[in-house]
C-alpha cells in the first residue's frame, strides 16, 4: 500500500469517527472558563479564573454571579480561581469548596455556602479555609480539580510546586503535599479530618492527606459515575502527556512516576529508572504532534450519542484535538473524535452525563453533542 493512500485512509477513517459529534456553543462572552460541573440539578456551573463562578440554566448565561471571590483570587497563567465542587449532599446542607489561588500566590480549598435567600447565589460572607498549600516562587503546576469520589470524600489535585522537572522533587516526597492526589474528610468537623483509610497514617513523616503521588500537575481528573473508577489527565514536560486510570478498587498509594518517568519513559535519571512500585498511565501522546498540554476529560454516561457510550473523552490545550479510549481487552485504544483551533481548558459533565468542552481563550463552552441535534441555543 501507497503512503498516500495510507495516510488517505487514515483521514478518511478520522472524518468518519468525526461524523459522529459536533460541538454546539452554548455559552461566549466569557472570561476565562476553566471549569464546569453541576449540583445535582440541571443548571450548569462555570468557573471562570478570574475569580467568579457563573450559572448556566434555559435562560442562559444570568447576569450576576453565583460566586465571586475576585479580590481574594491571584489570577494569570496558571494560577487563578481554578474550579468548584459541590457537596455530594448540596441540596440539605448547601455546601460547595472551591481551589483557587491566594494573593500571596499559595493554593487555597475553602467551603462557601448557598445563600438562604435565593438558590443563585452564594452567601460571600460564608467562606472558610480549610487547606491552604504552600507553593514555591514558581507560577505554574497549581493542580486545581476538585471532585467528590463515590466514597463521598473530597479529592484535590495538586501539582508539583512548578518550575520545569520538578526542581525540588515534591512529587516523590511524601511530607509534601505537592504533585500528589489528596483525600479529606470534609462531613467531621472543620476544617477537615483525615479518612482511616487513607494510606499514609501509619508512614512515618508522610502527610496523611496523600492519597497517590509522583504526579507533575493532574490539572483535570474524574470520577466514572458508572464504575467509580478514577481517571487522571497529568501534564507532561517537554515530550509525553499521560492518562492514568485508578481503578474504584483501589486502596490508594500509588506512585505514578513523576519526575523519574514522563508517561512511559525516563526523566530523572534519563536512563534506568524503572520501578515496579511504579503505576503505569494507560495512555500516552508524544508532542512531536504540536500537542503540549493534556486537559483530562470524562467517561462518557450520557445518551444522546450512543457510538460514545463508555469511551472516555481528553484532549489537549495547544492543538484542540478531542481524542476517544475505549477498553481492548486489557489496554485500550484511542482514536482522534475531531479536531478544533479551541484552546481546550478543561471537560464538563452535566446531572445527565453529556459532555462539554470549554476553550479558555475565546471564553466559549460547547456542547459535545450527536451530530444533527440542537438542544441549547448560543448565549451571547
Amino acid at each position: 500500500m501507497s503512503r498516500r493512500l495510507s495516510l488517505l485512509l487514515l483521514f478518511l477513517a478520522t472524518a468518519a469517527a468525526a461524523q459522529d459529534v459536533v460541538l454546539q456553543p452554548i455559552a461566549s462572552g466569557l472570561d476565562q472558563p476553566v471549569a464546569l460541573t453541576h449540583a445535582g440539578d440541571t443548571r450548569l456551573f462555570i468557573t471562570q479564573q478570574t475569580g467568579t463562578v457563573l450559572i448556566y440554566d434555559a435562560l442562559g448565561i444570568r447576569p450576576t454571579p453565583f460566586l465571586d471571590i475576585r479580590s481574594l483570587v491571584l489570577s494569570g497563567g496558571e494560577r487563578g480561581l481554578l474550579s468548584v465542587a459541590f457537596h455530594p449532599l448540596y441540596r440539605d446542607n448547601g455546601f460547595f469548596f472551591v481551589y483557587y489561588t491566594n494573593r500571596n500566590g499559595d493554593n487555597n480549598i475553602a467551603r462557601y455556602k448557598v445563600s438562604s435567600a435565593d438558590p443563585n447565589l452564594a452567601d460571600p460572607a460564608s467562606g472558610v479555609i480549610l487547606l491552604t498549600i504552600p507553593h514555591p516562587t514558581y507560577a505554574n503546576h497549581n493542580g486545581g480539580q476538585l471532585q467528590f469520589g463515590p466514597d463521598g470524600y473530597l479529592y484535590i489535585g495538586t501539582g508539583d510546586g512548578g518550575s520545569a522537572g520538578d526542581p525540588n522533587n515534591h512529587a516523590q516526597d511524601l511530607t509534601q503535599l505537592l504533585g500528589k492526589l489528596l483525600r479529606i474528610d470534609v462531613n467531621h468537623g472543620l476544617p477537615y479530618t483525615i479518612p482511616p483509610s487513607n494510606p499514609f497514617l501509619a508512614h512515618d513523616g508522610a502527610r496523611t492527606e496523600i492519597w497517590a503521588y509522583g504526579l507533575r500537575n493532574p490539572w483535570r481528573f474524574s470520577f466514572d459515575r458508572s464504575t467509580g473508577d478514577l481517571w487522571i489527565g497529568d501534564v507532561g514536560q517537554d515530550a509525553f502527556e499521560e492518562v492514568d486510570l485508578q481503578p474504584a478498587t483501589s486502596i490508594g498509594g500509588e506512585n505514578y512516576g513523576w519526575r523519574k518517568m514522563e508517561g512511559f519513559h525516563c526523566y530523572n535519571p534519563a536512563t534506568n529508572c524503572a520501578d515496579p512500585s511504579f503505576t503505569m498511565p494507560i495512555l500516552e501522546y508524544s508532542h512531536a504532534q504540536g500537542a503540549c498540554s493534556i486537559s483530562g476529560g470524562y467517561r462518557y454516561r450520557g445518551t444522546q450519542i450512543p457510538s460514545l457510550a463508555g469511551a472516555y473523552l481528553y484532549g489537549d490545550y495547544c492543538i484542540g484535538t478531542i481524542w476517544s479510549a475505549t477498553p481492548n481487552g486489557a489496554s485500550w485504544t484511542t482514536k482522534t473524535l475531531l479536531t478544533s483551533t479551541l484552546r481546550i481548558s478543561s471537560f464538563g459533565e452535566d446531572v445527565s452525563g453529556e459532555l462539554y468542552v470549554l476553550d479558555v481563550a475565546r471564553g466559549i463552552v460547547y456542547r459535545i453533542a450527536a451530530r444533527g441535534v440542537m438542544r441549547h441555543r448560543a448565549v451571547r
